[in-house]
């Protein structure tokens, strides 16, 4: 029986996705999701930014290629696995990441107020088949 493994991360992209193919032929599409988190110390404002990295596979990895813009928001939906290797120097080394399952892409509205407050600016989805499209 499998365990639980799932995951939902919104942010934005901290930089353009970058797409490859496989020796095989399949494309992989990696690209990192910086999540802000405010919160209230004292009586102003913190924010703290969590960067994480995603795969895109198949036919998910290439929209994310084509529609995933640095600064662009995203909410992705998937799995974590983590990859373990040694290093040079034979140190075990281990990188935890997201495995996407699902990827929508969003417009942002203007929100004067979003920011200081310390609140998530509005955000609008739009669908298009299989996979989310900004709207605009």
């Amino acid at each position: 029986m499998n365990n639980l493994n799932s995951v939902l991360i919104e942010g934005n992209l901290v930089r353009d996705p970058e797409y490859r193919t496989t020796t095989k032929g399949t494309g992989v599409c990696k690209f990192t999701v910086a999540s802000n988190r405010y919160y209230k110390q004292g009586d102003k404002f913190e924010k703290e930014v969590c960067y994480i990295d995603v795969e895109a596979w198949g036919k998910i990895g290439e929209s994310a290629n084509s529609r995933g813009k640095k600064g662009g928001g995203v909410r992705v939906v998937g799995r974590l696995k983590q990859d373990r290797w040694q290093n040079n120097e034979g140190k075990d080394m281990a990188k935890i990441l997201i495995v996407a399952e699902h990827v929508e892409y969003r417009a942002e509205v203007k929100n004067d107020s979003a920011e200081t407050e310390g609140e998530d600016a509005n955000v609008e989805y739009a669908e298009e088949e299989e996979n989310l499209v900004p709207t605009f």
